[in-house]
């Protein structure tokens, strides 16, 4: 396998480059033409007044402006929490921001995780605590996950359950390495149980479908079965061992050199 090594040397150029305009623009009170600062820092015309461009947005990025907030802010849900989260925060930010675009992006933990390292989104509502500089994590409640069953096991919802009381139970549980089922093989570890598991699958539909068919039972939050549990399609009731973090998620900026994108900083103030 070939090794490949990514130059750093280019970037500190760059900020070479742009510190030594500035220390030109600094030298004189008046104002001073494009032609005298390529002849004193030995720079080509063209790439002196790029360099001074970047400066120029860099300043822009920085500073708050004086009319609405707008732009684009990416959001990234979870597939257990997307349908009844994606309305509600789509409504809000047309409330409060209406001239930000709002673009939802719905996955697993896993994906999400790599879309907020990568940058391709703002922000994500995500659960655990996750150690990484990459991110910076703010924990927003703490929830049970509940098992879910055919509505013939007439799960009640009166007390939560513990696991000792379920394992024997076969279950469809999410496919590793999927967040959601370390979670849950933890629990099942600190509680001394062994699941009994029919089916793996990554797709919430498919889960939810396979119990109501009588396959097996599950384990979710509340919100991905509120509906069915409602409509007495499942029966579902709390876990006592299993305690998720709801944290929103977004990139550490600073420890990535960035500025923070100014529509998400307004919009993030909707929690």
């Amino acid at each position: 396998m070939r090794k490949t090594t990514v130059p750093t040397t280019p970037n500190i150029q760059v900020i070479e480059r742009m510190f030594t305009l500035i220390d030109v623009l600094a030298s004189r009170e008046e104002a001073i033409s494009l032609k005298e600062i390529s002849e004193r820092t030995g720079r080509h015309p063209s790439t002196a007044h790029r360099i001074l461009n970047d400066v120029a947005r860099a300043r822009a990025e920085i500073q708050p402006t004086d009319g609405p907030v707008s732009g684009i802010v990416t959001i990234g849900l979870l597939a257990s929490t997307s349908d009844l989260l994606a309305t509600v925060l789509a409504a809000e930010v047309a409330r409060r921001y209406p001239h930000i675009r709002l673009r939802l992006t719905i996955g697993y933990a896993g994906h999400l995780q790599d879309w907020l390292e990568a940058g391709d989104v703002d922000a994500a509502l995500l659960y655990g605590r996750m150690d990484t500089p990459a991110l910076h994590v703010k924990t927003l409640l703490e929830e049970n996950l509940w098992v879910v069953a055919p509505p013939s096991a007439k799960l009640s919802r009166d007390q939560p359950l513990q696991f000792s009381h379920v394992a024997q139970q076969p279950f469809i549980l999410p496919a590793a390495p999927q967040g959601l089922r370390a979670l849950i093989e933890h629990a099942a570890t600190e509680a001394g149980v062994t699941l009994q598991v029919f089916a793996e699958t990554n797709a919430l539909s498919v889960q939810k479908a396979l119990v109501t068919q009588g396959h097996g039972w599950t384990i979710l939050p509340v919100v991905g079965v509120a509906t069915e549990v409602e409509r007495g399609l499942l029966s579902a009731d709390q876990l006592a061992e299993i305690l998720r973090p709801e944290v929103l998620t977004q990139p550490n900026l600073l420890h990535r050199g960035k500025t923070t994108n100014t529509p998400f900083q307004s919009a993030e103030k909707l929690q």
